[in-house]
């Protein structure tokens, strides 16, 4: 297996992405079911040696972000993906809408509260790249989030928010936070593919409701966002990877992937034992050996 991450990194500053020239599914990495599952369950052992590392190391903080339409396969990323790693070391929020507390605050706030601490791990599912997706193709939102001044220009209003994200991106890197943000790129007709399966197949009936259907019809609007803003906050410090999403097994060997090759290029080992510690250490062993 060869998967090399650059190949679905976005470039940095301000390129035009067109979704179309972006596959939603490529050849598998993996040539039979299992195959995935032996090379995932690899990853998976991998990742947790190195989340272990990462957590005694205590230098950097990791956060994944996961963006991408309905039925995109995020949950199911970060479910097996991260399956292995010790709860303790990682937390996963999703951000539905905000509250009433929140809409009291600058668009920012309530998901920065939930930022991961040094060694360990956060995952948004869905983030603050809400503000400019589904707020931008439904702009009343707008209405409910107290701004000080109505936006005459909403281009400006977008243009402000894609500076603020790269600005807060660039400010937690400078100080140790490693990001790296997946969009799972999935095409129009295995969505539909997918909301039909969870209406015929009864464990999957919760997953859906007429809601998902009513955005659906917003399709041509949302990838017309996602296009204008993953090309203005894809940055060396927080690049954006856009992960072909109709082949779901093929995605989370990717994702999972990516995450290693993120591990691995921080560069970490375990904290040396300073010589007082050592000599510490072989006082206690002395003591419990009697």
């Amino acid at each position: 297996m060869n998967i090399n991450a650059n190949d679905f990194r976005l470039g940095e500053g301000n390129n035009e992405v067109n979704l179309k020239k972006w596959p939603t599914l490529i050849d598998p990495v993996y040539k039979s079911k299992a195959q995935y599952e032996e090379l995932l369950a690899k990853h998976v052992e991998a990742l947790s040696a190195m989340q272990q590392l990462h957590y005694s190391t205590n230098r950097h903080a990791l956060l994944l972000i996961f963006q991408g339409m309905d039925a995109a396969g995020k949950d199911g990323a970060i479910r097996h993906v991260m399956s292995g790693v010790n709860p303790q070391g990682c937390q996963v929020f999703s951000f539905k809408s905000p509250s009433a507390t929140e809409l009291e605050h600058d668009f920012l706030w309530r998901t920065t509260r939930d930022l991961p601490e040094r060694g360990r791990i956060g995952i948004f599912n869905r983030s603050y790249y809400e503000e400019v997706l589904i707020v931008r193709v439904h702009r009343e939102i707008l209405r409910g989030e107290g701004l000080a001044d109505a936006p005459r220009h909403y281009k400006k209003l977008w243009h402000d928010r894609y500076r603020s994200i790269a600005d807060l991106e660039r400010h937690l890197s400078a100080n140790g936070t490693r990001i790296v943000k997946f969009f799972l790129h999935l095409s129009n007709e295995e969505q539909r593919k997918r909301f039909l399966a969870r209406i015929e197949e009864p464990e999957k009936n919760w997953k859906f409701s007429l809601a998902d259907i009513k955005e659906r019809g917003y399709w041509k609007q949302y990838t017309k966002a996602y296009e204008e803003c993953l090309s203005a906050t894809s940055t060396r410090e927080a690049p954006w990877y856009i992960v072909p999403a109709d082949d779901k097994e093929n995605a989370r060997l990717i994702v999972s992937s990516i995450v290693l090759d993120t591990f691995e290029r921080l560069k970490m080992s375990y904290p040396k034992t300073s010589p007082h510690r050592l000599r510490e250490l072989l006082a206690i062993r002395k003591q419990l050996a009697g």
